[in-house]
């Protein structure tokens, strides 16, 4: 049977990160790929130059077409600019997820600093849908965002935090962080706790890297892996996509990972 992961995130019109990145890492990861489209972007390598928001309305219709017909595997969440539109996930997921992993990257900036979403979004985010996933990935400043103060506490501490905040497990992201690693931390309500380090590879082009790394645990989930096998190997297949980033030579800013670098370019 095909494995199938839906994406609800937004679209990036310069196919780097969102909607298009997400599809992009389950195809290179053999899961069928759908989506559930939040927000559209007028984005590039170098910026995010407008936002358009989906209404919540079709959000929800979306959800209910895609799970009403496909038998979803694993769920993963992206960018959720607005409330109302977090609520509709979040009910939507009451409804057709129950015993769905849902790994959900609280998208708040983009590569280039652009602002992903509202301020009063980040409360609805912590409170309504932070309970509902099996997994939450933020980056350094995310997580600290989420935790609702501008601490700058290692990644282990912060994932720690979290969990008792209510999130059943946490991976917090080292990409934002100095040294030779980038070095991210798991941690679980059963008391479980990772430290996965990889060598910090010096690139300007890791647009859409957070994206990547959640869809591709997404899609390892909806193969069956259980969670830490599913993270630890996501990071390997993130490490080499920006490894080989640099082949690709797309736009003038913040280009993207090269999500087939297993398929074509230097190392295919």
């Amino acid at each position: 049977m095909t494995a199938i992961a839906v994406t609800l995130a937004g679209s990036d019109s310069g196919g780097g990160a969102g909607i298009q990145a997400d599809l992009k890492t389950f195809s290179a990861l053999g899961v069928y790929g759908a989506s559930v489209v939040t927000a559209l972007t007028a984005q590039n390598t170098r910026g995010v130059q407008a936002i358009h928001e989906v209404p919540a309305e079709f959000v929800t219709r979306q959800i209910e077409s895609v799970f009403s017909d496909l038998t979803i595997g694993a769920v993963k969440i992206g960018m959720l600019s607005r409330p109302e539109v977090i609520l509709a996930v979040a009910d939507g997921l009451a409804r057709h997820a129950s015993g769905i992993p849902v790994v959900l990257d609280p998208v708040m900036i983009a590569t280039s600093g652009d602002r992903l979403i509202a301020d009063e979004a980040v409360a609805v985010l912590r409170e309504r849908l932070l309970p509902q996933v099996d997994l939450v990935t933020p980056n350094l400043p995310e997580a600290a965002v989420l935790l609702g103060d501008d601490s700058e506490e290692d990644g282990a501490v912060l994932a720690q935090r979290l969990v008792a905040l209510g999130a059943r497990a946490v991976l917090v992201k080292g990409g934002h962080g100095t040294g030779p690693e980038s070095v991210d931390f798991l941690a679980t309500t059963e008391g479980f706790e990772r430290r996965l380090a990889a060598p910090r590879v010096e690139t300007r082009n890791t647009h859409g890297t957070g994206c990547t790394l959640s869809a591709a645990i997404a899609a390892l989930l909806a193969r069956g892996l259980p969670l830490p096998e599913a993270v630890a190997a996501a990071k390997d297949y993130l490490t080499a996509a920006i490894l080989a980033a640099d082949e690709l030579a797309i736009g003038g800013g913040h280009g993207p990972v090269h999500h087939f670098h297993a398929w074509w370019g230097e190392r295919g």
